[in-house]
């Protein structure tokens, strides 16, 4: 099994982070942390004659890693009851990916990932945290990938997901089945 780590949070060391080495740790899998890439916003172009224009960023390098990977983790604190804009930003652009000539198999080879999100919020995140896990089985669903699980932690201030033990047990055995 190899595993990729997509880390959303604009924080290094953030709460997030914290709780996503628990399920990965910075040893293991492959850790992408996209504040350290550019990716620009989509332009939709899906519908104009000549399609997308290329863009000139980090996309396609982030693109060519989850390939290269069975199983995908997405780490992201919840922002006004969402995933991270670095982490929207890495999605959005899959649009113009699926319309990509250098990508043709993209659908098919996402069909045959697997998934899992780690959230952390600091407002009520077990309930305003769960439109962020509808939106991902959305996501999942349309590409066909293995939705396996996820884990909510609560956090407010750097450093407090550490309190959160209930969040850390489940994140140490929320890959445990990765290979059922």
């Amino acid at each position: 099994m190899s595993i990729i780590v997509f880390h959303g949070s604009t924080r290094k060391n953030s709460n997030t982070e914290l709780l996503t080495y628990e399920a990965v740790p910075k040893t293991q899998g492959t850790h992408v942390y996209l504040r350290d890439y550019t990716i620009y916003p989509i332009i939709d172009q899906r519908h104009e004659a000549g399609g997308f224009t290329p863009v000139n960023d980090d996309h396609t390098k982030l693109i060519d890693l989850l390939l290269e990977h069975d199983t995908i983790v997405f780490a992201t604190p919840i922002y006004w009851y969402s995933m991270s804009a670095l982490m929207k930003l890495f999605i959005d652009r899959w649009s113009q990916i699926l319309r990509d000539s250098d990508y043709p198999d993209f659908r098919e080879k996402l069909s045959q990932k697997k998934v899992y999100l780690i959230i952390v919020g600091g407002d009520n995140p077990f309930i305003k945290g769960l439109p962020l896990i509808q939106q991902f089985q959305y996501i999942c669903d349309f590409y066909k990938m293995h939705f396996a699980g996820y884990v909510i932690g609560k956090a407010r201030k750097p450093g407090d997901i550490l309190n959160d033990k209930k969040a850390f047990k489940a994140a140490s055995t929320l890959l445990s089945f990765a290979n059922d």
